[in-house]
């Protein structure tokens, strides 16, 4: 058997232990009658970290050895001469705060534990929390201070920048991961951040694509870093999603840059581009002035909530007449980029409120928002990078039931490009 399977048989055994929940909450009882502090409640903690942590180490051994402490060793002649050979200090850092344990070894140092490997310092669950609160935005100063003033924890900024580092390895293998061959809708959107580069602070967009799979769940398709958001480089996007194998698109939601619709059609010639509707009304709404705003914006969605198109663009007539000559550029807009605005109502009301409400991307948008907005600046592509996949992964984790009314929506999909689906549903 190779050290890896014996590894791994260990391992599911030590899993498979079970826990009698009465008797730990007998034991926990019994504990709580000296509990009187928060101190002594922070020193039980560690006290039974210590203890639970040296137990383990110690049925690991005793696995490894095939015999308990002070039995005789009836194990195999090839390693019928190993035995125990005392222990080593090792200190280890945890919510607990410090703690020095003490690790069995044996003489032909053939013991690795599974508990705490070798060369680790730190409990999982530390990691965990230094990763938390990376991507909450906090600094790696500010990390260090707080698990000073936490959990007494002396861990220095270079720990920290080790652990966070590792996340890079993971949203590389994240962003090259394969795709998905269709998804009925996908949101393009970008974020505006701020980078420090060749000792200046230039402003760069993070790329973000949102698709809904055939189950109508939210899937982040991947993220890229540049400077001004164009055209240009979302053809790359396009072009990457297409390499990971994605071969079709349905719908595409953007935003009104230049050339978009164009560079999405060079990559998925059959996919309709929808303006995104919260992003045109956004744009709209940008000069008005606040006495104004409400009754404009309620003038703007009697457009977009129309039925029909003629409906659509008489209410857009009204919307000129009533309010042309005192925000002339508004309906210009709309007027100038109708051909992608319109493309709501080709689509069923279930489709259509997939696509304009953007609850998804704009839901998305707002985490990233929030984890970034306590950075301002980064130091580095790679910061931002790590900042904003922890916080997609953290909302990707409530990301379990498909959109509302999806089930409407996919039935009229399938209905509408049954040749484009049928070799998926």
């Amino acid at each position: 058997m190779s050290n890896t399977t014996l590894r791994k048989n260990q391992k599911n055994q030590l899993n498979n232990t079970g826990i009698n929940q009465q008797k730990l909450r007998a034991f926990a009882g019994e504990l709580a009658k000296d509990i009187h502090t928060q101190d002594d409640l922070a020193e039980l903690s560690a006290s039974l970290v210590k203890m639970t942590i040296e137990a383990a180490l110690g049925a690991e051994m005793e696995h490894h050895l095939g015999y308990a402490k002070h039995e005789q060793n009836t194990q195999d002649i090839d390693i019928s001469n190993n035995t125990r050979n005392g222990y080593y200090p090792k200190t280890i850092k945890g919510s607990h705060g410090e703690v020095e344990i003490f690790v069995p070894r044996d003489r032909s140092s053939s013991f690795e534990t599974i508990i705490i490997e070798k060369g680790q310092t730190r409990l999982g669950s530390f990691d965990n929390q230094i990763l938390s609160l990376y991507a909450k935005g906090m600094s790696t100063r500010d990390i260090v201070s707080t698990f000073k003033e936490m959990y007494d924890a002396d861990i220095s900024a270079t720990l920290v920048s080790n652990v966070t580092q590792a996340v890079i390895t993971q949203a590389t293998e994240w962003r090259n991961r394969p795709l998905d061959e269709i998804y009925p809708i996908v949101y393009l959107d970008g974020i505006v951040i701020k980078v420090r580069q060749d000792k200046q602070i230039i402003k760069k967009t993070m790329y973000i694509a949102l698709g809904v799979n055939l189950e109508g769940k939210k899937e982040c398709l991947g993220l890229w870093l540049s400077k001004n958001e164009s055209s240009k480089f979302w053809l790359g996007v396009l072009n990457d999603i297409a390499n990971r194998g994605v071969k079709d698109i349905l719908i595409a939601c953007v935003d009104g840059l230049t050339g978009f619709p164009e560079a999405i059609n060079a990559v998925f010639p059959q996919t309709d581009v929808q303006l995104c509707i919260v992003h045109m009304v956004r744009n709209s709404l940008k000069y008005v002035g606040y006495k104004d705003r409400k009754q404009v914006a309620s003038s703007l969605k009697q457009i977009y909530q129309s039925i029909s198109e003629d409906e659509a663009l008489l209410a857009l007539d009204e919307f000129e007449h009533r309010w042309g000559d005192q925000f002339p550029s508004i309906g210009k807009s709309w007027r100038r980029n109708w051909d992608n605005v319109a493309t709501i109502f080709a689509y069923p009301k279930a489709i259509r409120k997939a696509i304009y409400t953007t609850n998804a991307i704009e839901s998305l948008n707002s985490v990233i928002r929030k984890s970034i907005k306590n950075r301002k600046i980064f130091n580095h592509d790679n910061s931002a990078f790590k900042v904003v996949f922890l916080a997609i992964e953290a909302a990707s984790k409530r990301w379990t039931m498909s959109i509302r009314n999806w089930p409407q929506a996919m039935n009229q999909f399938i209905i509408l490009h049954e040749d484009r689906l049928k070799d998926y549903v």
